[in-house]
C-alpha cells in the first residue's frame, strides 16, 4: 500500500510537467500568442497618447522576443520557465502588472472561503438526506424531496444565481442580501463581530449556489449506494440473526455505501481552489475563477501558466486523497 501511494506521489511531478508543457506549447503556437499581445499593447499605448498607430520596429520586436524567451525554441523556453518555477518565481502578469504568485496568494483565500463553506454544507446535508431517502424509499418524504432535488439539478447554476439575486437582493421583491462582492465598502470600520456578520451576509447567496451545484448528485449517489448495500446478502443475514434493520444499516451498510461518495471527494475539493467561474461572475467575487477567466481571455501567458500549475497540482492531489479515502473507509481495498 505504501509503495502505491509513494508511486502516485512520484508520478505527480512528471504529470505536472506533461500538462504544463502541452498548454505552454499551445499558447505559443496559437494565433494571438504572447508576442502578438505585446505588439498590440505597444500600438494601443501609442493611440492612447494621441498619436497614430505605432509602427513597431524590428529592434523592439527583438527585445520583446528576448524578454518572452521567444527567441529560443519552445522546449528551451519551457525549460527556462520551469527553472523559474523551481525557484518559486511564477513570473509577472502583464494584465495586472503584478507578480503571479502574489495574485494567486491573494485570490485563493476568497475562493476557499466561499467554496469550502458550500462544499461542507452540501456534504453535511446531502449524506444524511440520502440516508433518510434510502430508508424511506417510495414514501411521501422521498417523493417530495426528489422533486426538489430534480429541480435543483435541472436549473443551470447561472440561472439559479440570477434568480436568487432577483428575489432576495434586487429590491423588486426583497432586499435582504447584497448584490455581490465579498465584503461591504466600509468593512474596515466595522468591529470584529460586525466584520463576521458582514462576511456571512455577503456569503449566504453564493454559498447556497455552491451547495446546490452538487446537491442532487451527492444526495442521489448516497441514496442509491445505500440502497444497493441494503439489498445485499450480508445485511439480510445480520437482520436474520437478530440485529435490528437500522442497526444493521448504520453498523455495516453505511460505511460501505460511502465508497462512491469518496470517489468525487478529492476532485470536488480541488475544484474549490479553482473557484466557480459562473458564481464569481454573477456575484462579482474577485476569486480564482474570475482570475482564471481573465488570464485566458486576455492571453496573459504567465498568469495562465501559474494558475494551471496550481490547479493541476490540486487536482492530482485530490485524486490521491480520493484513493486514501477508499482505504480509510474500507481497509479491505488494496492498491497495488
Amino acid at each position: 500500500m505504501k509503495k502505491y501511494f509513494l508511486k502516485r506521489l512520484f508520478l505527480l511531478l512528471p504529470t505536472l510537467i506533461g500538462i504544463t508543457f502541452v498548454v505552454f506549447l499551445i499558447s505559443h503556437l496559437a494565433p494571438g500568442g504572447p508576442l502578438e499581445r505585446e505588439i498590440a499593447k505597444l500600438k494601443g499605448y501609442a493611440n492612447l497618447k494621441g498619436g497614430s498607430t505605432k509602427q513597431v520596429t524590428e529592434e523592439e520586436i527583438k527585445i520583446l522576443k528576448e524578454r518572452l524567451h521567444l527567441d529560443k525554441p519552445i522546449p528551451i523556453a519551457y525549460i527556462l520557465w520551469l527553472k523559474e518555477v523551481a525557484l518559486l518565481n511564477l513570473g509577472e502578469s502583464r494584465l495586472h502588472s503584478r507578480e503571479v504568485s502574489e495574485l494567486i496568494t491573494e485570490k485563493i483565500p476568497i475562493s476557499l472561503m466561499f467554496g469550502l463553506s458550500g462544499f461542507f454544507i452540501s456534504y453535511f446535508i446531502c449524506i444524511p438526506l440520502g440516508i433518510i431517502k434510502a430508508l424511506k424509499q417510495g414514501e411521501k418524504f422521498d417523493l417530495i424531496t426528489s422533486g426538489f432535488i430534480f429541480f435543483t439539478y435541472s436549473i443551470p447554476t447561472f440561472a439559479f444565481a440570477m434568480l436568487l439575486l432577483y428575489i432576495f437582493s434586487s429590491g423588486e421583491i426583497f432586499s435582504y442580501f447584497p448584490l455581490g462582492h465579498e465584503i461591504s465598502d466600509h468593512y474596515e470600520s466595522f468591529s470584529f463581530w460586525g466584520k463576521v456578520q458582514d462576511r456571512l451576509h455577503h456569503m449566504f447567496l453564493p454559498v447556497l449556489c455552491y451547495a446546490v451545484h452538487s446537491f442532487a448528485v451527492i444526495t442521489l449517489l448516497m441514496k442509491n449506494s445505500l440502497l444497493e448495500e441494503i439489498s445485499k446478502d450480508y445485511i439480510r443475514t445480520a437482520v436474520a440473526k437478530g440485529l435490528g434493520f437500522k442497526e444493521a444499516v448504520f453498523k455495516h451498510a453505511f460505511r460501505n455505501s460511502l465508497i462512491p461518495i469518496a470517489t468525487g471527494f478529492g476532485n470536488n475539493l480541488s475544484l474549490i481552489f479553482a473557484g466557480s467561474l459562473i458564481i464569481e461572475l454573477v456575484f462579482n467575487i474577485d476569486g480564482m475563477g474570475l482570475l482564471s477567466f481573465q488570464a485566458v481571455t486576455e492571453r496573459d501567458t504567465e498568469l495562465m501558466m501559474g494558475l494551471l500549475l496550481v490547479q493541476s497540482f490540486l487536482t492530482l492531489s485530490g485524486n490521491i486523497i480520493s484513493d486514501f479515502l477508499y482505504v480509510a473507509i474500507d481497509p479491505r481495498i488494496k492498491f497495488e
